[in-house]
């Protein structure tokens, strides 16, 4: 086990090396100038030419690239061109709130996808079978920001429930609900895709489970319904369903930023947006640089759990 966390841990570097080549081409020969942002409208060219010459954008793609990757190698992210501030500060101070939405996400989604789908495939072709394809349909039909808006007029304007918008720090037990509360709306808004993935593929796993001799045997020892889909069945569909969840990890990154706008959440999404339209290139490559150990680090977790999950992988 330990030879192959080493090796998978190495593997991640080449991997990373990419992402960072291909974010740092992309953001270089993206229309916008940094520096004429900076200067505003009423600049002369020889303002434009000192900001340049202060940001190091006056080097060439190659040069700022190596400077760059060095100073990452270091664990120096670089100063964010507007703020002034160090680029891993701004990531932590934004940490917080990104954090409480993707985890509240995660056991929500966990919570009500694992029993629906297995549920689902103990009664195959009854009406709870058919409402979960249709949710499923659904849920990756229709757009995060839709669902948010659609939320947000039901259940915070019509029905006044929850706040609008905004985050409140969780500082203690007193903060417990007015924390809770300004995250409701977007847990069920970003976790409704998370949970029709989940849950669709947790009925086609234990639906397969159902058919296998053990779970015939284990009926026949007059083990009850629950201890059979539960002890049996989920168990032995664990793999797919784990793995699963580690690939849904992408689309709740990318979900966290269009829920973060959507709901005023001053998490590292809205982080991300306010860079790419101020073209703050130190914090977009420090974000995506962070979202790709976050990805690789997530997707070795559930590489690990297999041996756990499923004892003959261990062999």
């Amino acid at each position: 086990m330990l030879k192959f966390l080493l090796a998978r841990l190495i593997s991640t570097i080449p991997v990373l090396l990419i992402v960072a080549i291909v974010v740092f081409v992309i953001l270089q020969l993206s229309p916008g100038d940094p520096a004429a942002i900076i200067a505003g409208d009423n600049a002369t060219a020889k303002d434009l030419e000192q900001i340049r010459r202060s940001l190091g954008l006056d080097r060439s793609m190659i040069g700022q690239f190596a400077i760059w990757l060095g100073n990452v190698a270091r664990g120096d992210l670089g100063y964010s061109y507007f703020q002034n501030k160090p680029v891993i500060e701004l990531i932590m101070q934004r940490m917080a709130p990104t954090l409480s939405l993707a985890l509240g996400t995660v056991v929500l989604a966990l919570i009500v996808a694992l029993p629906l789908g297995t549920i689902a495939a103990w009664r195959m072709g009854g009406w709870l079978d058919r409402g979960l394809t249709c949710f499923s349909v659904a849920g990756f039909a229709i757009p995060v920001f839709v669902v948010g808006y659609i939320l947000i007029y039901l259940l915070a304007v019509q029905l006044p429930m929850f706040p609008i918008q905004g985050y409140h720090r969780l500082n203690g037990w007193s903060d417990l609900w007015p924390w809770a509360s300004r995250l409701v709306l977007p847990w069920v808004t970003l976790g409704l895709v998370y949970m029709a993935l989940i849950a669709r593929i947790t009925r086609a796993s234990v639906s397969e489970a159902l058919t296998e001799d053990y779970v015939r045997t284990a009926r026949a020892k007059g083990l009850t319904e629950t201890r059979v889909l539960v002890r049996h069945a989920l168990a032995n569909a664990a793999v797919p369903i784990v793995t699963i969840i580690g690939i849904g990890i992408a689309s709740l990154i990318s979900g966290v930023v269009v829920t973060e706008t959507v709901f005023a959440i001053p998490g590292l999404g809205s982080l991300t947006v306010d860079s790419v339209l101020n073209r703050d290139f130190p914090v977009i490559q420090g974000l995506v640089l962070f979202f790709g150990v976050l990805y690789v680090v997530i997707n070795l977790l559930v590489d690990l759990s297999y041996f756990f999950f499923d004892p003959r992988i261990r062999y």
